[in-house]
C-alpha cells in the first residue's frame, strides 16, 4: 500500500478549504483517509498563521514510514523545516510550441522575401526612370502631346467627377 500525504478539498463552491491528510494513494481525493495532519485555507493572507496548520510531529512520523507528499504538501513541509524540497525548474516553460515556431519561421521567410522584392523594386525603377528621362530629352515633340492629354483628363472647372 502506497501512502500519500495530500490535500482533500472541503468548503463551499468558490470558497475552498483543504485538509492535509495521510491516505492510501489509491483512495479518491476527498474519500477515506488514515489521519488528518492539518489544514490549509488559501483564502487567508500569505502571512497569516492560520493559513497552514500542521502537526509537525505526526508529519515527521509519516515521512519516516515512507509516505510521499504531494507537491503542494511538500511545499508546506519545506516551509515547516520537515522536508528539503528540491526546486523544480522547467526550462522549456517559456519556449513556444512547434506550431508557434513554424508560424514565426513563416513570418520571417515572408518578411525576408518582401524585403528582397522591395530591394529589387527599388533598384529596377531607377534604371527605367533614367531611360524615360533620356527619351524625353531626345524627343522634345513627344512632351507637348503628353501635356495636352493631362489637360484633357482634368475638367476645366476644377471639380472631379464622381
Amino acid at each position: 500500500m502506497a501512502i500519500a500525504i495530500r490535500l482533500t478539498r472541503g468548503g463551499a463552491k468558490k470558497r475552498p478549504f483543504y485538509r492535509i491528510v495521510v491516505a492510501d494513494s489509491r483512495a479518491p481525493r476527498d474519500g477515506r483517509f488514515i489521519e488528518k495532519l492539518g489544514t490549509y485555507n488559501p483564502l487567508l493572507p500569505k502571512d497569516s498563521a492560520e493559513r497552514v496548520t500542521l502537526d509537525a510531529e505526526r508529519a515527521r512520523h509519516w515521512l519516516s514510514v515512507g509516505a510521499q507528499p504531494s507537491d503542494r504538501v511538500a511545499r508546506f513541509l519545506d516551509a515547516a523545516g520537515l522536508l528539503a524540497r528540491a526546486q523544480k525548474v522547467n526550462l522549456k516553460k517559456g519556449e513556444p510550441g512547434a506550431k508557434a515556431r513554424e508560424r514565426t519561421e513563416m513570418r520571417a521567410r515572408k518578411l525576408a522575401e518582401a524585403e528582397e522584392a522591395a530591394a529589387e523594386a527599388a533598384a529596377a525603377p531607377v534604371v527605367e526612370e533614367v531611360a524615360v528621362v533620356e527619351e524625353a530629352a531626345a524627343d522634345p515633340a513627344a512632351q507637348a502631346p503628353a501635356a495636352a492629354e493631362v489637360a484633357l483628363e482634368e475638367p476645366a472647372d476644377g471639380k472631379t467627377g464622381g
